[in-house]
C-alpha cells in the first residue's frame, strides 16, 4: 500500500471538507465604517452627531438583532438608525463644558444563526476621535461689489485683532461680533477675483473670493474752456462713500503744456472731491481720471 499516496488523499478531503465551513465563516462579517468627521465646527447646542454605517454582508446574520452602541468615555450610548436610512445609525453626543474633542469607539452586538439554533456576536471598530473647531469662516455676504463697499465675514470665534486681506491688500476691518467681521472694499483693479482671508493670532482662515465690480465716478469741469491764466473746478464724485484710507485719484492728460492742478483724492467716508484747474499754455485736450476700481473718465477742456 503507497502510504504518501493514502496521506495525500486524506488531506484533499479533509480540506474539501473544511472549505464550506470556511466560506461560511467569513462570509457572515459585518463592515461597519464609521463616517464621523474628525473635525466637526463648533454650534450653540453643543450636541456633535457620531454616525456609522452597518453593512450586513450575510444572510446567516439576523439584521434585527443589531445593536450598535457608542463607547466613549467608558458610557456606552445606543446608536440609532438615522430616518429614511436602511444602514445608517448616529449618537448625538452632548459635550462636555470645557471640552473639545472625543475618544471613542462603535461596538455592535447581534444574532447569527447557527445550526442548534444562533449565537451572539459582537464586531468592535478601533479607537477613533473628534475634535471641535471653534474658529472659522462660514461664508462671505455677498461674493461681488464695486470698491467702498462693506461687506460682512460670516463664521465663529472672531476677535477684535482679527484684520482681513482682500488679495495682497488689507482691507479696514471692523468687529461686529464673534460671528461676524466686515470690511470696506479697497481699491483694487476691477473685474476680477480676489481671495478674502481672515488673519488673527490663531492663524488665517479663507473666507471666499470676492470680484471687485467697476463702479462709475462722475466727473464734471465747469466751465471746460478757460484762457490762459484762469482757473475751472474739476468735480469727481462716486456712488460709494470711499473706503478708511480714502482713494488716490490718478489725473492725466494728453496737453500736460496747457494743465496747471494739484493732486487730488476722496477722503474716506466721503463721495466727492473738487480740484481747481489752471489754464497754462493754449490747446485742446482732454482729462484723464483713473482710480482702480472705477471706470476711466475722459473730460475734454480748452484752454484758449
Amino acid at each position: 500500500m503507497d502510504t504518501s499516496a493514502s496521506k495525500s488523499t486524506q488531506r484533499n478531503w479533509f480540506l474539501c471538507l473544511l472549505a464550506p465551513i470556511a466560506l461560511f465563516i467569513t462570509g457572515c462579517n459585518i463592515n461597519v465604517t464609521d463616517l464621523t468627521p474628525s473635525s466637526m465646527r463648533a454650534n450653540p447646542s453643543n450636541v456633535y452627531t457620531i454616525t456609522a454605517q452597518i453593512n450586513v454582508k450575510n444572510s446567516a446574520i439576523v439584521k434585527e438583532t443589531l445593536r450598535p452602541e457608542v463607547i466613549i468615555d467608558g458610557q456606552a450610548h445606543p446608536m440609532s438608525q438615522a430616518p429614511g436610512s436602511g444602514n445608517l445609525y448616529e449618537y448625538d453626543f452632548p459635550m462636555p463644558i470645557g471640552r473639545s474633542d472625543a475618544t471613542y469607539y462603535i461596538l455592535v452586538q447581534y444574532q447569527r444563526k447557527t445550526e442548534n439554533g444562533s449565537a451572539s456576536k459582537e464586531i468592535v471598530t478601533e479607537l477613533n476621535s473628534f475634535s471641535i473647531e471653534n474658529r472659522y469662516s462660514v461664508e462671505l455676504e455677498v461674493n461681488r461689489a464695486p470698491v467702498g463697499t462693506r461687506v460682512a465675514v460670516l463664521g465663529r470665534g472672531f476677535t477684535r485683532e482679527d484684520k482681513i486681506m482682500v488679495g495682497e491688500i488689507p482691507a479696514a476691518t471692523r468687529f461686529d461680533s464673534s460671528t461676524s467681521l466686515s470690511f470696506y472694499v479697497p481699491s483694487l483693479p476691477e473685474g476680477r477675483g480676489y481671495a478674502v482671508k481672515v488673519l488673527g493670532i490663531a492663524g488665517e482662515i479663507f473666507a471666499g473670493t470676492l470680484r471687485v465690480d467697476t463702479s462709475t465716478v462722475s466727473a464734471r469741469l465747469t466751465p471746460s474752456a478757460i484762457s490762459q491764466g484762469q482757473s475751472t473746478t474739476l468735480l469727481l464724485s462716486i456712488p460709494e462713500a470711499a473706503p478708511p484710507g480714502g482713494l488716490q485719484i490718478r489725473v492725466t492728460t494728453d496737453i500736460p503744456q496747457s494743465i496747471i492742478m494739484d493732486r487730488v483724492s476722496i477722503q474716506a467716508g466721503q463721495r466727492s472731491a473738487s480740484v481747481s484747474v489752471q489754464g497754462g499754455g493754449p490747446g485742446q485736450g482732454s482729462l484723464f481720471i483713473e482710480i482702480p476700481g472705477y471706470s476711466e473718465v475722459v473730460v475734454p477742456i480748452t484752454v484758449n
